[in-house]
């Protein structure tokens, strides 16, 4: 049952955190079930631990969708982002290596590659790598517990944002790790405030696309499948 439920739950996990499955998207038992081949008791279980990590809201006796992403949730999230990843930098510069380093120049030729190509999942794919890369090279055990929690939640918000300029966010980040190449603890810590609040408003301004007064109750309330605004 476990291997159906892990099955079930990195499926789901991968369409809510790549936005195939929208915020406010409601996820009908039945039809997932039968899409996925299974029966409803590893589903149910899958979908418990997505609304562990926050991915799923799930209404007792009525249903679940998708998690709203709403623009306080964005609020906070960068607020937090503007603390840990400005910590992560300035960690990272003082601790970096040169494995560190070829990881992170690793992440950027992805990025660059990607963005030659057009392909925005892979533009994700590689910014959310080059993220994860700092924080791993921080050196900083409980910073990386907290933030990994937050990592299915970026990386969903780096999807349903990708319209942002991908041009300007490889530059930045290749400004990120000039200074962390450096060894400019100070510097990295600035880049990474500037590179995370500069996004603020532009992530903002995306999510009236996809924001809306989503009521849960609302939304499930038939068994008829709804989608997002």
């Amino acid at each position: 049952m476990s291997a159906l439920r892990d099955r079930v739950y990195e499926t789901l996990k991968r369409r809510i955190v790549e936005a195939e499955l929208r915020p406010g998207r409601r996820l009908v038992e039945r039809d997932l079930a039968a899409e996925l081949d299974v029966s409803r008791i590893p589903l149910r279980e899958a979908l418990r631990l997505l609304s562990a990590e926050g991915l799923v809201v799930i209404v007792p006796n009525r249903g679940a969708l998708v998690s709203p992403f709403t623009p306080a949730d964005i609020r906070d999230l960068f607020d937090v982002r503007e603390s840990l990843e400005v910590l992560a930098a300035r960690l990272a510069a003082e601790q970096a290596d040169a494995d560190g380093l070829t990881r992170l120049r690793e992440c950027l030729a992805r990025a660059r590659d990607a963005v030659r190509r057009g392909d925005r999942r892979d533009i994700v794919t590689a910014n959310a790598g080059f993220h994860a890369e700092i924080v791993e090279m921080s050196g900083n055990a409980l910073l990386g517990t907290l933030m990994r929690p937050l990592d299915a939640q970026l990386r969903r918000l780096f999807h349903l944002t990708s319209d942002r300029d991908p041009g300007r966010q490889c530059a930045e980040h290749e400004e990120l790790y000039a200074a962390i190449a450096d060894g400019d603890a100070d510097r990295a810590a600035a880049c990474a405030l500037r590179h995370v609040a500069d996004g603020r408003e532009p992530t903002l301004a995306l999510a009236e696309r996809w924001t809306a007064d989503i009521d849960p109750i609302e939304v499930t309330r038939t068994r008829r499948r709804r989608t997002a605004p």
